[in-house]
């Protein structure tokens, strides 16, 4: 069976994930590599009309539990139509967020057992794990600041308050510590050309392993 190559982009809100998610998938493809850029939440119809419900800014009563279980259906979606088959197809991946985030917003940020969020996640994903990870480290006030100026609107999320925001940076660092072997941390404080090429340089060795397969 051919297997792809599965890369995800995390990052706090504000770090930049998804311009430079663009301008990776471009470089990506202007070198020749069979790419499928895709998103969470959505990827799918069903994931994008997901999306739509879970970051509705007028959905403040939702539970923290009913949350994590819409990302999840979104993400067995997305994992079933998308991601798998193109991954058998020999494909490259370039997912913005992915289990990750869920682990780092509603397991360190909402305050979720990590346990539990980790057995729905299996189930959602059929142990499906990324071959690399890159991670976007920016602090939650300058992110914050960023998503502010960029003058898009802001989701139900977005609008949590700092605490909450600077509980999912040390979320998203614990788990990098724990898996140093998937993540690579890349510093987003600063022009977002410079950001790039780190993000280029960090998948070096992974698209030589690649070429290869």
């Amino acid at each position: 069976m051919t297997t792809g190559l599965f890369i995800t982009l995390e990052g706090p809100d504000g770090s930049g994930k998804t311009t430079q998610a663009r301008l990776l998938a471009e470089w990506l493809t202007a070198q020749g590599y069979p790419l499928v850029t895709t998103r969470e939440p959505g990827g799918t119809r069903i994931g994008e009309a997901i999306r739509a419900v879970v970051h509705d800014c007028a959905h403040t009563e939702m539970a923290p539990q009913a949350e994590i279980l819409l990302y999840s259906a979104a993400r067995a979606q997305h994992v079933a139509e998308v991601i798998r088959p193109a991954l058998a197809a020999g494909k490259l991946v370039l997912c913005d967020r992915y289990f990750d985030s869920t682990y780092a917003y509603q397991g360190y940020g909402r305050g979720l057992p990590l346990d539990s969020l980790r057995m729905i996640t299996h189930f959602a994903v059929q142990g499906l794990i990324p071959d690399l990870t890159l991670y976007l480290d920016i602090s939650p006030e300058v992110g914050l600041q960023r998503r502010a100026r960029s003058g898009g609107e802001l989701n139900r999320l977005d609008r949590e308050a700092l605490a909450f925001h600077e509980r999912v940076r040390a979320g998203y660092l614990a788990l990098a510590a724990a898996e140093p072997a998937r993540w690579r941390i890349i510093d987003a404080d600063r022009p977002p050309e410079d950001v790039q090429q780190a993000l280029r340089a960090a998948l070096t060795t992974n698209l030589h392993e690649f070429t290869r397969i």
